[in-house]
């Protein structure tokens, strides 16, 4: 890994003047130089496509370009450094004073960033407790440090008012049913929408850590954390594409009367690939999930030799209680049935759904192994299990 020193030193190599005039990130500024840069550290995205970061000598302007599924507009967020002026021009943008002490985090999903950036101090509050995996935040939650103020159109207003937050990170879905922001808006907090779920590439995904940290002057630290991630995922690629063969594969299992099965563009698709299998829908163009009967699914996957996140079995006798049908199966007849719940709680948190967002080569490591052992002979699964 780099270390922090070498990043520095880099900046001060390739950007002198640059460095030169910065001034620390984490401080507010106490006489404002418009010819002072304020920001040293700055980042460049490479994979993701659902944000971009422009930076400014004292302001950055981060652009969500789809907040959610169908959006027909992007989201802008106007990141000011804290004792400089609001720029012009952007009146009709949030602004938010950065670095933000301190913040709110309305899914779990961006909670392995806040830990990793060394900002969990900064977290106090969560949507829900639950599904909180994370130890370090745990304690803190049970410790009553981070709160739980609720999620939807539901959400305790009062109570997050009083945590007067610096920033609130959340997801939209485009329902007003169903989504958060809208009543945080109107109570005139900071509410920033993150997009992540909608990256297909597994390192697009891991890369919004970037985004997180914008908005703590983190970047930085993002930048060392994200480029271990990506090295390690294309190392690994790299091994995967020496496999002699390729498993097909089949994934989910029915939920109610629907099987969803994601589809050959989307983000599990693309694990699969990367990690030397062949996906049953791989010629799919779709990103999203494909709603499907059971004899769709039995007629495309029936002979798949390994089958993959199967609801929330632990156990193939999960499985036939749900259906008995599952037994047809030829993944499931010899007992190639694995499922990422080796790390869960017991109130429902898990890791795939922390770490793995932001880790997507633990991931790739344990597909690697679970298609190609003689690949990765030494590995042990950190997600998956194999169902008995």
């Amino acid at each position: 890994m780099k270390s922090l020193v070498l990043v520095l030193l880099s900046l001060l190599l390739v950007f002198p003047a640059f460095a030169q005039d910065a001034v620390s990130p984490a401080a507010c500024v106490e006489e404002f130089d418009a010819d002072t840069s304020y920001f040293p550290d700055t980042v460049e995205v490479e994979y993701a496509v659902g944000f971009s970061i422009e930076y400014h000598s004292n302001y950055k302007v981060v652009t969500v370009n789809t907040p959610w599924q169908g959006a027909s507009e992007p989201y802008i967020y106007v990141l000011v450094q804290c004792g400089t002026p609001v720029p012009e021009g952007y009146e009709g943008e949030q602004i938010v004073e950065v670095p933000a002490a301190s913040a709110i985090s309305m899914s779990t999903t961006y909670l392995s960033s806040f830990v990793e950036l060394g900002l969990i101090d900064q977290l106090v509050a969560v949507d829900e407790g639950d599904f909180i995996f994370n130890p370090e935040v745990r304690a803190r939650f049970d410790s009553g440090d981070i709160l739980e103020i609720g999620s939807g159109s539901t959400v305790n207003i009062e109570q997050t008012l009083a945590l007067e937050p610096g920033v609130i990170f959340t997801f939209a879905t485009g329902s007003v049913d169903y989504d958060t922001h809208p009543v945080l808006l109107e109570a005139g907090l900071n509410v920033v929408l993150n997009s992540d779920y909608l990256e297909s590439q597994p390192l697009g995904r891991a890369e919004w850590v970037k985004f997180i940290a914008a908005f703590f002057n983190a970047e930085a630290e993002a930048n060392i954390i994200f480029d271990e991630v990506a090295n390690s995922y294309h190392e690994l690629t790299e091994v995967a594409a020496d496999a002699e063969s390729r498993p097909t594969v089949l994934a989910n299992a029915m939920f109610g009367d629907t099987w969803y099965v994601s589809g050959g563009g989307s983000y599990a698709a693309q694990l699969i690939a990367d990690a030397g299998g062949d996906y049953v829908w791989a010629e799919d163009a779709s990103s999203g999930s494909l709603p499907l009967s059971f004899e769709e699914v039995i007629d495309r996957a029936l002979d798949a030799d390994i089958w993959l996140n199967p609801n929330f079995w632990f156990t193939l006798a999960d499985g036939l209680a749900e259906d008995e049908r599952y037994a047809e199966f030829a993944a499931f007849a010899n007992g190639r049935v694995y499922n990422n719940n080796l790390r869960v709680t017991a109130t429902g948190g898990s890791d795939f759904g922390e770490t793995g967002v932001l880790h997507p080569e633990l991931i790739l490591g344990d597909l690697i192994y679970i298609f190609h052992p003689d690949l990765l002979p030494e590995h042990e699964l950190f997600f998956y299990q194999q169902l008995q």
